[in-house]
């Protein structure tokens, strides 16, 4: 074990169950909290030994010790816009045309390749943990974990605001509430079905010309590609995201991007926001924009 978090214990928490206090101030799940209780030292308050059973006391901290972690992905030299970082968090305004995670096509020049290689850099290497995943070509900010307490603690406890361009005139906000899931002949490409997972998505349109409409967008729910599946179902697809009926005249990938992330740092108590500005491409076909 070679570091720890802590929590201090408010006032409102005082004589509080210690088994309860790490599960809903902590945001500890019970199996995380079971391998605590066999490590030496792993939960503490003020520097002694606490069993869940015990009580906490206001005034003073709780510690719960980290494992270390080695980071097993091959790290790669890049440049990462950080938009926000402290010890527990890392947030990144990806690039588009960037995957998160290595996969099959792309082994080497994730996001994931390039943080490895800046923690590594630093000294600190962490497993890597995105909260949100963005697709490929849909650039914006992502939340990273950088250890498997605060990546639990923040699960479910986010906010993301997306701004989009669609094709065609949208002069009216509204709401998509339709199930979807995958096409029965594609393993990529989602549609609206009735047998279907939940989907709700907003939209309120910024920007509204003849041609396209600047959205901002933000979920009820986080299905894969449900922006892109909602507005092509609503006759709207994104411009870019020939995959879903977009067109490529304008932009060359699919106009999405995550413009705003608001989450919870358990260690702070507090919700962090972080904000990225749309991107050139996006803008510059707001700029050329024909009213």
């Amino acid at each position: 074990m070679s570091d720890r978090l802590y929590f201090p214990v408010p006032d409102e928490c005082d004589n509080m169950l210690a088994q309860r206090f790490l599960r809903d101030k902590c945001g500890l799940s019970a199996r995380i909290i079971t391998r605590l209780k066999r490590e030496k030292d792993g939960i503490l308050m003020d520097g002694k030994i606490l069993r869940t059973i015990d009580c906490v006391q206001s005034g003073k901290t709780v510690s719960i010790a980290i494992p270390d972690e080695k980071c097993e992905i091959e790290p790669t030299k890049g440049t990462l816009d950080i938009r926000y970082e402290d010890e527990h968090f890392l947030v990144v305004n990806k690039l588009h045309s960037m995957p998160v995670h290595p996969v099959k096509q792309h082994q080497s020049d994730t996001l994931a390749n390039i943080v490895s290689y800046y923690c590594s850099q630093n000294g600190k290497p962490f497993v890597f943990r995105a909260i949100n995943r963005l697709d490929k070509d849909t650039s914006g900010l992502v939340l990273i974990a950088k250890n498997r307490f605060t990546a639990n603690a923040v699960k479910n406890k986010t906010h993301k605001v997306y701004y989009a361009l669609c094709e065609g005139k949208i002069n009216i906000e509204g709401i998509v509430d339709k199930p979807m899931d995958l096409r029965d002949d594609s393993k990529m490409v989602r549609i609206v079905r009735d047998d279907g997972m939940k989907a709700v998505t907003h939209y309120k349109p910024l920007v509204a010309t003849k041609d396209f409409t600047l959205l901002e967008l933000w979920l009820e729910t986080g299905r894969t590609h449900q922006i892109r599946c909602h507005m092509a179902y609503l006759g709207h697809p994104l411009m870019g995201d020939d995959l879903y009926g977009g067109k490529l005249d304008k932009i060359s990938r699919q106009a999405l991007h995550c413009a705003r992330l608001e989450f919870y740092h358990p260690i702070k108590n507090e919700y962090i926001t972080v904000t990225a500005e749309i991107p050139e491409d996006m803008q510059s076909v707001i700029n050329n924009k024909e009213d």
